[in-house]
């Protein structure tokens, strides 16, 4: 009996630990408090996005990704963020309307957040404990300039799990866990197939 109750408190436990993600507050594009709790069940990629950023016309990437399996129950959550280089310095109307009209995106879109440092987000907070950096992808154009970028400001970036740059992407599956944590530099081609694995 006491091992069925111990079993009974670690599944109880775990299933919690996975849910929290569904009960961080958030603000919507509007301002309004809210939180994740209307995505339980379904796999979510997680973004932080800047509309004037070498990595801006991967909202076509997103925009297809979410056309593809939208429909079996994958949803992109849209965090535009100003703390890299000052690449979105718009409202959030100004933002939404960009996304909307330049590049047609119908997927949810909150309000402007930080991603690091004191004023974070504490979905970011709690998105960073789960998944470190994974690198930047050396094949991309980018990558090398970014790795550059980040080593001459901190010879040991790559141990922290801070975000690096906009367009960091965090794939969660059906129950609320964190899997996977996919940088910049990583685009349709890598984050398809671990979708799919998860839609399966």
């Amino acid at each position: 009996m006491r091992l069925f109750i111990l079993s009974l408190t670690l599944i109880i436990t775990i299933n919690t630990m996975a849910q929290d993600i569904y009960n961080i507050p958030v603000k919507d594009n509007k301002g309004n408090e809210t939180n994740l709790s209307a995505y339980k069940g379904k796999v979510l990629l997680i973004v932080n996005t800047a509309t004037e950023c070498g990595f801006t016309p991967q909202y076509d990437d997103l925009d297809e990704l979410y056309a593809t399996y939208r429909d079996k129950g994958f949803e992109i959550l849209d965090f535009p963020c100003n703390q890299f280089g000052g690449q979105a310095p718009g409202t959030d109307e100004e933002i939404h309307q960009f996304c909307t009209m330049r590049f047609h995106t119908e997927f949810p879109r909150f309000k402007k957040i930080d991603v690091n440092g004191e004023n974070e987000s504490p979905l970011y907070t709690y998105l960073k404990a789960q998944k470190g950096f994974a690198g930047f992808d050396p094949n991309h154009k980018l990558g090398p300039v970014l790795d550059k970028m980040m080593r001459d400001a901190d010879p040991d970036y790559e141990k922290k799990s801070d975000i690096k740059w906009n367009f960091t992407k965090f794939l969660v599956d059906q129950n609320g866990n964190v899997v996977q944590r996919f940088e910049p530099t990583a685009d349709k081609t890598a984050l398809a197939p671990a979708i799919e694995a998860l839609l399966k």
